[in-house]
């Protein structure tokens, strides 16, 4: 059965984003970038809010043309427009790249989708990850800690007073300072 995967970029103090949306502090560069593609490159299809789906498809499908893109930015756009992607949300009413638009998170669709074969499914964007983690539905966390501590912005989960074991499953830690951090669910 196919996990969903969490994978998002988080300060020191738990901020995926900075305050008004910053993004700027990210510390990607080239080895994790190509680690980033080499995970990601096996996905069966990236799952994304709307707000995350507009911030990729702004870049992405032409990145490989730029040329400032790096090696691993080239890769990942063709990575990125080839994907199957589902995108949640309530407000689109059409996505393009290889994007199919659906307007809720139904617990026991996902549940078939987990089921099909193929890859594991990227989760990404904090809401829905939000509500994925509501319905228990994330299998595994992988969380990117940056060398920074932000004192502001969105935290990636809300407070919900709700309690979710987790196992380490694994770390590594990269040149540039920022630690993956692999949990599972418990009992898994």
């Amino acid at each position: 059965m196919r996990k969903i995967v969490v994978q998002m970029n988080v300060s020191l103090d738990g901020f995926f984003e900075g305050p008004g949306g910053d993004l700027g502090w990210h510390l990607v560069d080239d080895e994790l970038h190509q680690h980033f593609n080499a995970e990601l490159r096996v996905m069966g299809a990236f799952l994304n809010g709307r707000r995350s789906y507009e911030l990729m498809a702004q870049f992405w499908p032409t990145a490989d043309r730029d040329p400032s893109s790096s090696a691993p930015m080239v890769e990942f756009a063709g990575i990125w427009r080839d994907m199957p992607k589902i995108v949640y949300s309530r407000t689109l009413d059409r996505a393009d790249w290889n994007a199919t638009v659906v307007r809720d998170v139904v617990p026991e669709e996902i549940r078939r989708l987990k089921a099909e074969p193929g890859g594991d499914l990227a989760l990404g964007g904090a809401d829905l990850a939000a509500t994925f983690l509501r319905h228990d539905l994330i299998d595994e966390y992988r969380i990117y800690v940056h060398p920074v501590v932000l004192g502001g912005g969105r935290r990636l989960f809300p407070a919900s007073g709700d309690r979710h074991p987790l196992r380490l499953a694994g770390t590594r830690s990269f040149g540039n300072g920022v630690v993956l951090l692999r949990h599972e669910r418990a009992g898994r």
